[in-house]
């Protein structure tokens, strides 16, 4: 667990971190270069989950011996599964990482939630819901690995 003090605002316990796939650590069913490695480091300290309807069917493959918990649903039903999921680890204890319009519900669940602006772009309505946007999963990732950065951002 991690324990991110922001001024002005309540220590976020992060126990879980709820990561989007297509679109927010990947591209076209690849992870982005370095996804991996940041995973590595997260899951130090906190449980890393995947959320996905799996549109290219890769996510396993591309997952496989990294330390993330992969669940893959419906694409009817995307929102109400991953924001249920949210609701499952402990809201309080969760970071959320996406770029679509699925995701708003999840984000508004989350403690902390971070929208990323990639080479999909990212869901308009999604960035009014966010703590932070960022432009890579990557700084996503290390936002997290290094808080100051997140206290210098988001304190009162």
């Amino acid at each position: 667990m991690l324990a991110i003090d922001i001024p002005g605002r309540s220590v976020i316990e992060v126990r879980h971190v709820v990561c989007d796939y297509n679109g927010t650590i990947a591209t076209d069913g690849h992870l982005a270069d370095g996804v991996a490695q940041r995973v590595q480091r997260l899951a130090e300290f906190a449980q890393v989950s995947v959320l996905t309807a799996d549109t290219f069917g890769t996510v396993h493959a591309e997952c496989e011996g990294l330390p993330v918990n992969v669940r893959v649903f419906d694409r009817d039903d995307a929102s109400a599964c991953k924001e249920s999921i949210v609701r499952e680890l402990g809201a309080a204890g969760c970071v959320c990482i996406g770029n679509g319009f699925n995701d708003i519900a999840m984000f508004g669940e989350a403690a902390l939630s971070i929208a990323v602006i990639g080479g999909e772009g990212a869901c308009a309505k999604l960035l009014t819901c966010a703590d932070v946007v960022v432009t890579s999963p990557l700084d996503a990732f290390d936002l997290l690995l290094s808080p100051n950065r997140l206290r210098a951002t988001l304190r009162g």
